[in-house]
């Protein structure tokens, strides 16, 4: 996907998301503590610059509209600010949201 596209963003809540997988995957034994701790450097040094401050009543609006939960309605909001697609593997985002939201699957497939 980066090589597709290289400019990303993120609400400034992802270090704590991605922090929560990297944990998932080392608690697992998937991962060791190294490559957890390379990983997060590296998505850090990816994301360096744009990272983005979303609106809390937008954030709100997307809740209270959707089953979602604050942290994914966060992506959702910024998404929606910057007029682009969430780029995104989880199916309750994509049901919730079927106009902004892409699986990652379908890159490539439609716009």
């Amino acid at each position: 996907m980066f090589e597709r596209d290289a400019e990303w963003f993120a609400p400034l809540l992802w270090r704590s998301e991605f922090r929560n997988i990297l944990a998932g995957y080392f608690r697992r034994g998937a991962l060791s503590f190294e490559q957890a701790l390379a990983m997060q450097s590296e998505a850090e040094d990816l994301l360096r610059g744009d990272e983005r401050e979303v609106d809390s009543l937008h954030v709100l609006e997307l809740v209270r509209d959707s089953n979602c939960s604050g942290y994914d309605c966060e992506f959702v909001a910024l998404a929606m600010s910057l007029g682009v697609k969430l780029v995104t593997m989880d199916r309750k985002l994509l049901r919730a949201f079927p106009a902004q939201a892409i699986a990652l699957d379908r890159i490539g497939t439609r716009d």
